[in-house]
């Protein structure tokens, strides 16, 4: 149960944007994915838009209840900690069976040094188990942490946790993403993807959430947001 998006046996790099690199993935699941299938998921995003799922995450100027995961390796990371080093990038994913979040941790990966330049932490939040965060992490050579948040309570405050519908769940379990045996519970409970940039006092600077988990921010947009930020 992983996306193989790279030859594991190199270290090479994916040099291009997040936008060209979701389109191939775009295209392989219209080949590949039957259209009843892909209608299910499209139709649970639309549902999800035309309830307002987005508008109940935090936004810009929110303010951030501090916070303490385990990562992948099993160490305590708080957001205080984190911060104390400067500012923190978050990025909210589904899990390492999404290939979709696979694209994305893979090209926030690559540029890990320009974050610490800018004097800025990465981390990315998903419900999956710590076993499922370490296979994850270990497998696409992540060189940041990579936390788990078992029952969805972070991504809860952070207004981002929604129900995967019946119908939904059914597509799941023919493909085998078995969402009970990866994040460790009965909930069916995902997180929409968001990325999030939080200042020193865990204000939110920087918000972006959306239930079509197609569409991720550039990380060279994220690099820029941080550059024009003052000292």
């Amino acid at each position: 149960m992983k996306w193989r998006s790279l030859d594991e046996t190199t270290a090479q790099t994916d040099a291009r944007s997040l936008r060209e690199i979701y389109a191939e993935r775009k295209a392989l699941i219209a080949k590949y994915v039957p259209a009843e299938v892909r209608a299910i998921h499209a139709r649970v995003v639309e549902e999800m838009k035309q309830s307002g799922a987005a508008d109940r995450a935090l936004h810009v100027g929110s303010k951030v209840q501090s916070f303490e995961l385990s990562d992948h390796n099993r160490k305590p990371l708080s957001s205080v900690d984190l911060l104390q080093q400067g500012r923190l990038v978050i990025c909210f994913i589904r899990g390492r069976w999404c290939p979709f979040c696979v694209g994305q941790v893979e090209a926030m990966n690559a540029i890990v040094p320009e974050f610490q330049e800018l004097c800025a932490s990465l981390v990315a939040i998903s419900p999956q188990t710590l076993h499922q965060s370490y296979l994850m992490a270990d497998q696409h050579k992540l060189r940041f942490p990579l936390l788990s948040d078992t029952g969805n309570g972070v991504a809860q405050h952070f207004g981002l946790v929604y129900q995967v519908p019946d119908y939904q769940q059914e597509i799941y379990k023919r493909v085998f993403v078995n969402l009970q045996f990866v994040n460790g519970d009965d909930a069916w409970e995902l997180p929409i993807p968001a990325t999030y940039i939080l200042d020193r006092d865990h204000t939110v600077l920087y918000a972006t959430a959306g239930p079509d988990y197609t569409k991720r921010p550039e990380p060279s947009d994220l690099l820029r947001f941080l550059s024009r930020l003052p000292s």
